[in-house]
Formats: structure tokens, C-alpha cells, sequence
């Protein structure tokens, strides 16, 4: 059975308030939770005035303590920001408050540009892929007590211990984390919602590539993608015109709130934001709910794996939900009540 997850962005919408954002994403969780939804994963973006998960660490709290069955984690920590102690420490005391609940997902990218990335590190320098590896393999030893006697930190233990430790995965859209992944023996998660160019085929080489750890005995993948799902096909593809703007701007250095449908029919596309969008629309899944269910069955079979994160922003936090409801219903989610 395919499960789902959500992937949430604290999308801040054009004439909203960046505080209802916030609000959104508990109520989403709460709902997420009770129509049967796997995993809820908070991502972190900074300096961007459409997106307010600046802080994941802080939100999976505040998540997992309104809500009882569903994992909860981020999407990711951006790790080269930050040290590889200091985010096991956070996320062993979420462990230890949520015991078996929290995921621990890491990303290589800044989450913002180039000058935010300096702002977020005391020594000014940005860290590049070449020292991520290293970053990752640190955190899990620390996540897991695990860290070799030759190591320069041996004596330190990232607090509170304790007898579980959350599950960890490597985000990303190539197949840079994907190496890692298979390397360190974590799950990984293909973000198709951002680059579906061989997707498939890297998560299919992570698998083979698995080496089993302590943590992790068999390879574990998901993909993650951008739906909409509404009552008809018209109405999906109506809904989604948001994002035509939303990412045309971003991809053209405007960024911006998250604009309404009214904003993306009235915009006057150039050429090129009218081939930015064409790419955009071939990563996303528009439709009814049983077109939704066919095309996303469809890509877990390509990608071989046994779970879909959902990512989801239209222009109400109405249209939101309820896109989420008519997937769960598609999908006969295991249903909780209240």
C-alpha cells in the first residue's frame, strides 16, 4: 500500500498575514493527522518573503505536541548551516519528548541565497558540499552515540540520551545525498517537486547502492511532490495557476508572497517565465482525485518506492485542506476521529 506524507512550506499568501502562516501549518498538522496521513514534515527557508519555516526545529514541537499518531520531522534542516552537535541535541530532545514520532530529514541546500547563508554562520564562510559528508556522518554518530574512538570529539554525547533516536534521511534533488545516503545506510527522499530529471534513476541507484546500518537494515525512499487535487480537472488546473507565478518569480530573482489565481490570469508572462512554468507544470500533479491517485501510483512504481510527500499550496488555506482531504479519500488513508 503507497503510503503519504505531507511536506509543509508555511506558505505566506499575497494580502495575508506571515503569522497566519504559521497557524495554518498546526491546524494542517491537526487535520493531516486525524485523515491518516503518514509523516508531516516542516522545511526551512530563509530571507523568503513567500515561505515563513524559517525554524523546523521549532515547529516539529509544536506539531508533534498537537497531534498523536503521525511522524513528524523536518524537511529538511539545512546542515551546513549549523553544527552537526547542536542539531543532534535538538533533535534528541524532540526524541525524547515524542519517543518513535520524530524524523530527522537533511538537506544540502542554503534554503535561501547566498548572503542569508553567510548571516547564518558566525565564522562568515559558507560551507560547500565538499565538507556535507562529513557534517552528515558526524551527526548521525552523535545522533547514535556512535562516533569512532579516533574521532576528535569521542568524548562528547549529544544530550539527552536516551533508548531511540529519530529516523534519518537524506533530501535532495540529485544524486549528490543520494550517494551519501546509500553510503551511511539512512533513508532518502527525491525532491521531485524541484528537479524531476532523473529522478527516478537515482532513487532506484541509492536502493541498489544501500549499505545496511545499525539504524537502517534495508533501503527506505520516498518522493516528494507538488499536488493539487480538487473535485474536477478544471478546477485543479484553475488552483495550480498559482504556482505558475509563484515559481516564475522565483526563478527570476522577484520572489514574493504566494499570488492568487486572479494575479497569475492577470500576469503577462514573458518567454522565458512562460518556458520556466512549462517545466514547472511537467513536476506537479493536477487533477481529480482518482487522476491524482493514477499519477502518483504511477510515479512511486518509476521511482520504486513506497511513499509519496505531498506538497501542497493553493490560494485559500480552504482550497489547501481540502485538496488534502480528497487525496486521503482517494487513497483510503486509515482515518482517525477526533
Amino acid at each position: 500500500m503507497l503510503r503519504l506524507g505531507v511536506l509543509d512550506q508555511s506558505p505566506v499568501r499575497s494580502g495575508g498575514v506571515v503569522a497566519d502562516a504559521i497557524h495554518e501549518t498546526l491546524e494542517l498538522a491537526e487535520l493531516c493527522d486525524r485523515l491518516g496521513y503518514h509523516r508531516y514534515w516542516l522545511a526551512e527557508h530563509h530571507s523568503t518573503p513567500g515561505l515563513a519555516g524559517s525554524s523546523p526545529e521549532v515547529l516539529i514541537g509544536q506539531v508533534a505536541a498537537r497531534t498523536s499518531r503521525i511522524r513528524v520531522g523536518s524537511g529538511g534542516v539545512m546542515l551546513q548551516h549549523y553544527s552537526p552537535l547542536k542539531v543532534a541535541e535538538n533533535f534528541r530532545v524532540l526524541e525524547t519528548l515524542f519517543p518513535g514520532r520524530i524524523d530527522l530529514g537533511i538537506g544540502r541546500a542554503p534554503g535561501s541565497d547566498q548572503i542569508t547563508a553567510r548571516a547564518l554562520q558566525e565564522s562568515g564562510s559558507v560551507f560547500g558540499f565538499d565538507r556535507f559528508p562529513e557534517q552528515v556522518a558526524d551527526l548521525v554518530a552523535f545522533l547514535h552515540d556512535a562516533l569512532p574512538a579516533d574521532h576528535r570529539f569521542c568524548s562528547v554525547k549529544a544530550m539527552p540520551t536516551g533508548p531511540t533516536a529519530p529516523e534519518i534521511w537524506l533530501l535532495g534533488s540529485s544524486d549528490g545525498s543520494a550517494a551519501i545516503a546509500a553510503g551511511l545506510g539512512t533513508a532518502f527522499s527525491f525532491a521531485h517537486f524541484i528537479n524531476a530529471d532523473g529522478g527516478a534513476e537515482i532513487t532506484r541507484a541509492y536502493a541498489r547502492e544501500f549499505k545496511p546500518s545499525p539504524w537502517l537494515a534495508t533501503p527506505q525512499a520516498s518522493a516528494a511532490v507538488f499536488v493539487v487535487c480538487a473535485e474536477s480537472h478544471a478546477e485543479a488546473e484553475r488552483l495550480a495557476q498559482s504556482r505558475d507565478l509563484f515559481i516564475a518569480r522565483l526563478y527570476t530573482g522577484r520572489g514574493g508572497r504566494y499570488p492568487t489565481v486572479a494575479e497569475a490570469q492577470a500576469h503577462e508572462y514573458t518567454p522565458w517565465e512562460r518556458q520556466i512554468v512549462e517545466q514547472a507544470r511537467g513536476r506537479r500533479v493536477a487533477g481529480t482525485p482518482d487522476e491524482c491517485r493514477e499519477r502518483l501510483e504511477g510515479l512511486a512504481r518509476d521511482y520504486g518506492v513506497d511513499e509519496i510527500v505531498v506538497v501542497t499550496i493553493t490560494e485559500t488555506a480552504e482550497t489547501r485542506r481540502r485538496s488534502y482531504e480528497l487525496l486521503a479519500e482517494a487513497f483510503d488513508l486509515p482515518r482517525r476521529s477526533r
